[in-house]
């Protein structure tokens, strides 16, 4: 007998945690009203298609911008680097004509000289130009002060010696000048 109570206990326990049926109610609006529901949600459709669809096109169109923008940063420099494989070719020849055991110092000076002046014009054309330091007040914005000297004639602070080239990039300092400054 108690068997039978604990599992008429167990039924009814289930029955209380079902949840209640809801009935369906039934509304009345006017026909006018029913139409005009009815095509609400026909543009409530389509505007849900339409924010879709902008949305994928427009996780497209980032997709599509940011592999761009990864490819010219990848091949940004293509141009000058193209245009130093040439310097790099002349170099290459006048190695080669430097190993044949050419005798013509002044011959050769000449063709390295030339291939400076390329690389020099190469690199103006991409907006690099050398900083001036010699002669100059020193100024740590575009130089570097590796050594002091003393020098009486001169005034305090300028660059007696250019130890190292400094460069701008468009005007941008991209490698300061490495210079000996005059100190009293």
């Amino acid at each position: 007998m108690v068997k039978q109570n604990n599992n008429n206990h167990k039924e009814n326990s289930q029955k209380d945690e079902k949840e209640p049926v809801t009935k369906e109610k039934t509304v009345t609006i006017k026909e006018v009203e029913y139409a005009q529901l009815k095509a609400d949600s026909e543009k409530a459709k389509e505007y849900w298609d339409r924010l879709l669809r902008i949305q994928a096109d427009f996780e497209n169109t980032r997709k599509r911008l940011e592999r761009e923008r990864q490819d010219y940063v990848k091949f940004a420099n293509e141009g000058i680097i193209l245009k130093l494989l040439n310097v790099l070719d002349d170099l290459e020849r006048a190695v080669e004509l430097a190993q044949t055991q050419h005798q013509d110092l002044p011959a050769f000076l000449k063709g390295v000289e030339m291939i400076l002046a390329h690389l020099y014009e190469t690199l103006k054309e991409h907006g690099v130009k050398p900083i001036e330091a010699e002669g100059k007040m020193f100024d740590p914005n575009f130089h570097e002060a590796l050594m002091q000297a003393e020098d009486k004639e001169l005034p305090e602070h300028t660059i007696i010696e250019e130890l190292q080239k400094g460069y701008l990039l468009n005007e941008r300092v991209i490698r300061t000048a490495k210079v000996k400054v005059s100190k009293k």
